[in-house]
């Protein structure tokens, strides 16, 4: 394990009937790991079924592309209103001239990726810096977009991605009678929402309980995140390293399952309990949540 960050993935475990989970307590030796597992090859969840099949039943994926075409070092892009821009420069690269509509992938550069991130910052989904780079936080919340707006979570941004970035969300709150200031947890899309005055104010992709069967340290149990109505109890700033592995900025809302930042937040439920996001995002989620604040966590994982 490299100091100071998660651990390295083990196999997922099989799954079990029993549903006892202890990640362990705040201030304990016994916290998260980046994947539960039991030290032996065995049934694991494929980043393919969350990506694809589980969003077959609310919304057809998206399977359209902006008009963009990439070759010789000209880019050609259609924009949600009808403009048309050519842009040179390095094929796959957004160059400096580039405008909403774009087509983008990770791994991509410019001014085009620029606004994204200032259009996403926008939407409080992004809260890393407007670098111009198509990052992993970068992807990270375009996938949080797609999923507030029943999309199928993907890397690419196209003309779907740009026309709901000129939209309002139209999301229905999990508890529309909850606290004013609220997490909302929601298990079956793995997404987030913060409220402040009943305005959704943040959102998040996010990564619960696997629920599989693990072992660690001679211990056993099951991966879950309980289904329920929670305060934040305890607050752990910075990194934190335990049995399971490293949390950043934890915020425990019952025994030792927390929200907390992580460097592995993949497209399936991976973790052991706890509710692991995008680091830069879990930096601004640590600012704005304090101690009593109520956490609701619905649905169940597909």
């Amino acid at each position: 394990m490299d100091p100071g960050r998660p651990g390295a993935d083990r196999a997922d475990a099989r799954r079990s009937k029993n549903r006892w989970a202890d990640a362990g307590r705040p201030g304990s030796r016994w916290v998260e790991r980046d994947r539960p597992g039991t030290g032996r090859a065995g049934a694991s969840r494929s980043d393919t079924r969350w990506s694809d099949a589980r969003w077959t039943d609310t919304r057809r994926a998206d399977t359209r592309r902006a008009d963009t075409t990439r070759a010789g070092g000209t880019q050609t892009s259609t924009t949600p209103t009808g403009t048309t821009r050519t842009d040179t420069g390095q094929a796959g690269s957004a160059s400096t001239g580039a405008v909403a509509g774009a087509l983008l992938r990770p791994g991509d550069r410019g001014e085009a990726v620029r606004l994204l991130q200032r259009r996403l910052h926008a939407g409080h989904y992004y809260y890393g810096k407007i670098n111009g780079v198509y990052d992993e936080q970068t992807k990270f919340a375009v996938w949080a977009l797609q999923k507030n707006r029943r999309m199928a979570p993907k890397g690419e941004v196209g003309r779907q991605v740009w026309n709901a970035l000129d939209k309002p969300a139209r999301r229905r709150p999990l508890v529309p009678n909850g606290g004013p200031d609220r997490v909302e947890i929601n298990l079956r899309d793995q997404f987030l929402t913060v409220y402040r005055d009943r305005k959704p104010v943040l959102f998040s992709h996010i990564s619960t309980g696997a629920e599989v069967r693990y072992c660690e340290g001679g211990r056993c149990g099951t991966a879950i995140t309980p289904v329920g109505d929670f305060r934040v109890q305890t607050r752990a700033p910075g990194w934190t390293t335990g049995r399971l592995g490293s949390m950043f900025n934890s915020l425990y809302f019952t025994g030792g399952i927390a929200m907390h930042g992580s460097t592995k937040v993949p497209l399936r439920p991976a973790s052991h309990g706890c509710v692991r996001l995008p680091i830069e995002t879990s930096k601004r989620l640590y600012e704005m949540v304090k101690v009593g604040e109520p956490v609701y966590v619905r649905g169940k994982i597909m």
